[in-house]
């Protein structure tokens, strides 16, 4: 496995839009190579979710770190989830700006707007369907990885640009609104 180099913002292919994998296609040793790649980067840099755009691949893949809670213990760990072709639903129509960043646009955070609840249509990494109720954090990941494929940065999103920051003021100014 690989780390993969991240695309940063001004390339071109994080504006182009994603072209769809072929189901068939998903379980090929190139594409599992890629989703087992993307993970390892998205855990190198720290990532709670990454596109294949953002790893110069213009295919329709995510990957997003899912909090999944043990029955038994109660503990909550972060879950990589391979999402290939997704389809993104509101549920309702619920909106909540809250701060966002991105490994192509590193060191950067600003406030977007987000709806609060979504359903996922996908492919997993074995081609199976699945469908995801996201809500809150999960659902904001899931539509900021979504934004990628079709070439959409946080930006694009945001309703002022008042609120862009470098981490390290984020850290010291901002981050407290969140305690």
């Amino acid at each position: 496995m690989s780390i993969l180099k991240v695309a940063r913002l001004g390339h071109p292919i994080l504006r182009a839009k994603a072209k769809p994998i072929d189901p068939k296609d998903i379980t090929s040793a190139p594409i599992q190579k890629l989703i087992d790649d993307m993970i390892d980067t998205m855990g190198e840099y720290h990532g709670i979710g990454l596109a294949g755009p953002q790893v110069h691949e213009g295919l329709r893949v995510f990957i997003a770190g899912l909090e999944k809670k043990d029955r038994r213990t109660g503990e909550v760990e972060v879950v990589p989830l391979a999402v290939v072709n997704p389809e993104v639903t509101p549920v309702g129509r619920d909106l909540v700006e809250d701060w966002e960043g991105c490994l192509s646009i590193p060191d950067i955070r600003g406030m977007v707007p987000r709806f609060t609840d979504i359903t996922v249509a996908a492919l997993d990494r074995d081609g199976k369907k699945i469908e995801l109720r996201l809500k809150d954090f999960a659902a904001r990941v899931a539509q900021h990885e979504t934004d990628h494929l079709d070439g959409v940065l946080f930006f694009d999103r945001m309703t002022s640009t008042q609120s862009l920051t470098y981490l390290e003021e984020y850290s010291r100014y901002h981050s407290k609104d969140e305690d």
